[in-house]
């Protein structure tokens, strides 16, 4: 699978100016923090000294997951198409936060384990994965269609902002696989909670993730391990991920799911985490050290572990405040204010 070529973020010199612009608002230098970073980084998004955005979209990929069937939830598989519906209807805490943050919600149904939801967009590869204990989850010929199907959904929405969120029972476990593969470190670094499980729930979910590895030991290239290991929802995500980059999109990034997808976008097509603003830093384990190993620093540390893009959206203010910040805020100059020199 060829992907277009990514576009230069900025030439050089422009980050330069942004932030002398940064640097000669009316407060003391850098006394705005790590607002002050993010505005230079949406600047460099987009290629423009006063960036703003623009019909925010957040989208969530749901799917299921064959390792569901072996117990590495705490909840049942049926929960996916019922949480799908709850969105749909309005009664889900992304669905609350979009309506209070003004931002576009697409459910997006890339295999789960039901008929289609009224209202949800059909990205449907299969009714959820094959069970990865086993063997590959998906063939290659399924994940390069998710990764296509993820394009064409970013391609076609409006906008110049995509918020990421995904729903499925057992894309914790499949998350944590590509975590191993795309990282190297020891599977027990790369394994958390999920939705809730004791210590005897993730002992067996360890045992279990370990039986996938050794499964699909010969997967190697980056669209490989994507087939084996991960969910019809983090591959479609992660082609939302690719070609949003390519689009010049600020990409914003929720939780460990959704930071599973663009890492794996990253391994794919690399360069596109400098268009990915991390909203949070979850309280799911080994999100901390994934977070660590792709020099991102999040936002928010607010102890969630929910998903569904519901960190995006809380953080969704921070970026429309730096941008406000960086096109309205006053220079020493313009404002006739003396500065410290």
């Amino acid at each position: 699978m060829n992907f277009s070529e990514l576009p230069a973020l900025a030439e050089p010199g422009f980050a330069a100016r942004v932030q002398h612009a940064l640097d000669h608002k009316t407060k003391p230098l850098g006394a705005l923090g790590r607002i002050e970073a993010l505005a230079l980084q949406l600047a460099l998004i987009q290629g423009v000294e006063k960036p703003a955005l623009q019909q925010p979209q957040l989208v969530v990929y749901a799917a299921d997951h064959g390792l569901s069937r072996r117990g590495v939830s705490a909840y049942p598989r049926e929960v996916t198409p019922q949480m799908v519906a709850n969105m749909l209807a309005g009664g889900a805490a992304v669905s609350v936060l979009a309506r209070q943050q003004g931002l576009a919600l697409t459910i997006a149904d890339c295999g789960v384990d039901a008929s289609l939801a009224e209202g949800a967009v059909d990205l449907r590869i299969a009714a959820g994965t094959a069970d990865a204990s086993a063997g590959p989850a998906m063939s290659i010929e399924q994940a390069e269609r998710a990764l296509r199907n993820g394009m064409a959904l970013a391609e076609r929405l409006p906008g110049n902002a995509l918020l990421l969120g995904e729903m499925g029972i057992g894309n914790t476990s499949s998350a944590s696989l590509l975590m191993q593969r795309l990282t190297g470190l020891p599977l027990a670094d790369c394994v958390g909670r999920g939705t809730g499980l004791d210590d005897a729930g993730v002992a067996r979910k360890l045992g279990i993730l370990g039986e996938a590895l050794a499964a699909n030991a010969a997967a190697q290239t980056p669209l490989q391990v994507a087939a084996a290991l991960g969910g019809f929802e983090i591959v479609t995500m992660a082609g939302s991920v690719i070609a949003a980059a390519a689009q010049r999109r600020v990409v914003v990034v929720d939780g460990f799911i959704t930071t599973a997808a663009v890492a794996l976008a990253e391994a794919l097509r690399p360069g596109v985490l400098a268009a990915c603003v991390f909203a949070h830093r979850s309280a799911e384990g080994p999100h901390a050290r994934w977070l660590q190993q792709l020099g991102a620093r999040p936002l928010l540390d607010l102890d969630l572990r929910l998903g569904e893009g519901s960190g995006a959206a809380l953080a969704w203010p921070l970026l429309t405040a730096a941008c406000a910040l960086l096109a309205d805020m006053a220079s020493f100059e313009s404002a006739g204010v003396s500065n410290k020199d």
